[in-house]
């Protein structure tokens, strides 16, 4: 089910975009002439606006950028950082977790990061295969750049690598990257040797199972996302709300993931229902909506990510091939220096790939243990709690 609507919040409590202090001034300190300000309130509404300052400057991209390999890396960053404040909010407030109605929340938080892991060792998939594609833009690169005299059976061997950059394209959006399980995950080092044939890389490689889908991943992550109630944000002197933004985060970091990334069920068609009296709703939803606008363009109907990088690697290695299928020998000076641009033009999307995406691994790696170390460290404070 998708995350429903917030509803049922009393008058005093229908802008959730004041801030947390306004709020509490409001229930349970309307009869004195002055307030002080709690630690707790303070914290809890930077949380609020570190997290709606952070999705504001995410959505203020340009359209040329949005969904590039240092956007993606932006959003990761971003997810870090309120994931970081969310935890020092946990460990501040443990001794309130284990209550009624917060002993709830914060496990259903905890589940749902527990479905994002797989989500992680997913994109962290996708990102290796994005890897195999740009080796056979190194191939061409080898061949056909910064040579003296380019002959046939350069032009042969840049014709073979685009042949194989194709295939691996068109198997992926047809398969729907459907491959076989393989036991791997970030908590283990793993090597591996460098394979010449795309399809044996894609029958090793993944770490989910066969029948995996991301669609069902995001789908289970919102499922029963709801706003807390008035009298439960109350209850918990706003701890829930601070949960269920947390919550949302999580969820839209892995959708933009999934859309971006090459990963098996790629299902974009996620509803992200929200009201936008939250002060980070409008930035989020602005983003989900041009993300979805993105896929529906004509040239990324059926593209296996919506990555900037992807694309453009696809049209630049078709740009290449068809020009290789005029080439005829002796090369004459004209198509010399359309090969030279089409070859620059190439090098510069593998410079971006090479220089980008081993840095956007690490931080889908980091994502993963930072979500390990804050569930191991809240369900502990929980029993704890428990136990006292």
């Amino acid at each position: 089910m998708p995350v429903t609507d917030y509803q049922g919040a009393s008058a005093s409590f229908t802008n959730f975009g004041r801030s947390l202090l306004s709020m509490r001034r409001d229930q349970v300190h309307s009869m004195e002439a002055a307030h002080q300000a709690t630690s707790q309130e303070i914290e809890l509404e930077a949380f609020q606006k570190q997290v709606a300052e952070r999705f504001n400057e995410l959505s203020s991209v340009d359209s040329d950028q949005l969904l590039s390999v240092p956007w993606i890396r932006k959003l990761l960053d971003v997810f870090l950082c309120c994931q970081e404040q969310f935890r020092s909010i946990l460990f501040n407030n443990a001794a309130n977790l284990n209550k009624p109605p917060m002993d709830r929340y914060v496990t259903e938080y905890f589940d749902r990061s527990v479905k994002g892991l797989d989500v992680c060792n997913a994109i962290r998939d996708g990102i290796e295969q994005i890897k195999q594609w740009q080796k056979q833009l190194e191939i061409v690169l080898c061949a056909l750049e910064n040579q003296r005299c380019v002959g046939e059976g350069q032009f042969r061997r840049a014709k073979k690598a685009l042949i194989d950059f194709a295939i691996g394209m068109l198997d992926d959006k047809e398969s729907n990257t459907s491959v076989a399980h393989r036991n791997r995950s970030f908590g283990r080092n793993n090597t591996q040797n460098d394979h010449k044939s795309l399809g044996h890389f894609r029958s090793l490689s993944w770490s989910v199972s066969r029948n995996w889908s991301a669609a069902r991943q995001l789908q289970a992550i919102g499922n029963n996302l709801v706003a807390p109630k008035n009298n439960e944000n109350i209850a918990t002197n706003g701890l829930a709300l601070a949960v269920f933004t947390m919550s949302y985060v999580l969820y839209f970091v892995m959708w933009a993931l999934v859309a971006a990334i090459p990963c098996q069920d790629r299902g974009l068609q996620t509803h992200f229902y929200v009201t936008r009296q939250f002060v980070w709703a409008v930035p989020i939803l602005s983003l989900h909506e041009r993300i979805l606008e993105e896929s529906k363009k004509r040239d990324r109907r059926n593209a296996c990510g919506l990555l900037k990088e992807i694309n453009e690697m696809e049209k630049c290695a078709h740009h290449m091939n068809e020009l290789i299928d005029t080439v005829h020998f002796p090369i004459t000076e004209e198509k010399d220096g359309e090969v030279k641009l089409r070859v620059h033009e190439l090098g510069l999307v593998y410079d971006g790939l090479k220089n980008g995406l081993d840095p956007l691994e690490r931080q889908v790696r980091e994502v993963f243990h930072r979500i390990v170390r804050s569930r191991t460290e809240g369900l502990d404070s929980i029993g704890r709690g428990n136990h006292e």
